[in-house]
């Protein structure tokens, strides 16, 4: 039997999405121990073979386990886009600025004019940006941009400190359904100072695997990060925790035909594994019969069988080798230690990451530009 996972040191101030960037004076964070797997999951093997370690409830955010500290899904359906690219509606009632209610099927956000994230900081992780449905349009303290959607994956080393702004331009007059997963990988120590870096991996270039059953029904794996068979990722950014193939970091969205089978394959590595089911009707994992909106822990050492019902199924899957190192967390910032953590903000507090080079906080492009990237350093990629 394989050891478990050591017990880390997860030093965080429980917040949500929405004050992690609202939040950024200095605070005492509050210790709590996490176990990764620890010993209920040696209790589990060997009382049965099922490849389910935990089953809970969708929560929002969606926990993690790490060597990821963050999701955050987002589902909107925004009504058309008026000449500001924000939703020709009225914006009354809505609490502006704070606007997480889901009132008539959508949100601002933090956006007054524009559904979105006004500039805010991250410094210590990555995040990696995968929209579905609709546009972002990104700017940052950088000087970079761009707008990106339609199944893009934009993947952002914060490192140091960055700022930047996720605005949701509603280009199309009728309707502009809209779908994000923001996902937050930690950094190791020896990469949380490193140069911010900026990357965006287009929907066309991302490889999208189809498995078949013995049926002829499929299952269709969007690799975001990792592998599948002799299938890679395109890669991540140079300092991400994914770039190290030893990491055995994975990031899929799925989706199931409705009655098929597919199967996860086992992997003799010390890694976490996550399912979120957040879109279907049901699916079967040995003797479990899961509803739609769960997150399935696993175990990594047992193939996953999965069943899905009549339904097509949506999932996404997150996979790695933890980072056997402490972590302290206060909204946007991640440090290994207080004394990392006190002296991160103190520079954002102080020098703004490099201060903010737009016009406003809450930037949006021309509604006549298509998907683009701009680098900081002047080059521009059109799609």
């Amino acid at each position: 039997m394989k050891e478990p996972i050591k017990r880390l040191t997860y030093m965080t101030s429980k917040l949500s999405r929405r004050k992690f960037i609202n939040k950024t004076g200095l605070v005492t964070a509050g210790s709590v121990i996490m176990s990764q797997t620890g010993i209920a999951k040696k209790l589990l093997e060997m009382t049965n073979n099922s490849p389910i370690l935990r089953i809970k409830p969708l929560s929002s955010p969606w926990e993690t386990q790490y060597p990821f500290i963050f999701c955050a899904y987002h589902y909107d359906e925004y009504p058309g886009g008026n000449d500001e690219l924000g939703p020709n509606r009225s914006l009354k009632g809505r609490n502006i600025g704070q606007d997480f209610a889901g009132k008539d099927g959508w949100n601002m956000y933090h956006g007054s004019k524009v559904p979105g994230f006004p500039a805010h900081p991250h410094s210590g992780f990555e995040t990696v940006t995968v929209v579905t449905k609709g546009l972002v349009d990104h700017s940052d303290s950088l000087g970079a941009a761009g707008r990106f959607g339609k199944g893009d994956v934009q993947w952002l080393t914060a490192g140091k400190g960055v700022q930047h702004a996720e605005m949701f331009p509603l280009l199309n007059k009728d309707s502009n359904p809209f779908e994000l997963f923001q996902i937050w990988l930690n950094l190791p120590v020896k990469s949380k100072k490193v140069e911010p870096h900026y990357k965006m991996l287009w929907s066309e270039d991302i490889p999208v695997i189809k498995v078949k059953d013995t049926k002829g029904n499929e299952t269709h794996i969007k690799l975001v990060a990792g592998y599948y068979g002799n299938q890679v990722s395109l890669p991540p950014t140079p300092d991400s925790w994914a770039a190290d193939p030893q990491n055995h970091v994975q990031i899929w969205t799925i989706k199931m035909d409705g009655n098929v089978e597919f199967i996860i394959p086992a992997i003799k590595e010390e890694v976490t594994r996550s399912l979120y089911f957040y879109q279907g009707d049901a699916i079967t994992i040995g003797e479990k019969n899961i509803t739609q909106k769960h997150h399935i822990e696993l175990d990594s050492e047992k193939e996953v069988k999965i069943i899905n019902g009549s339904k097509e199924g949506s999932l996404l899957f997150l996979q790695g080798r933890p980072i056997d190192e402490p972590i302290i967390q206060y909204g946007p910032f991640v440090a290994n230690t207080k004394a990392d953590l006190q002296e991160t903000i103190q520079t954002y507090q102080r020098t703004q990451f490099g201060g903010w080079p737009w016009a406003t906080s809450d930037p949006v492009h021309d509604k006549s530009k298509g998907r683009f990237s701009l680098q900081p350093d002047g080059t521009e990629v059109i799609k």
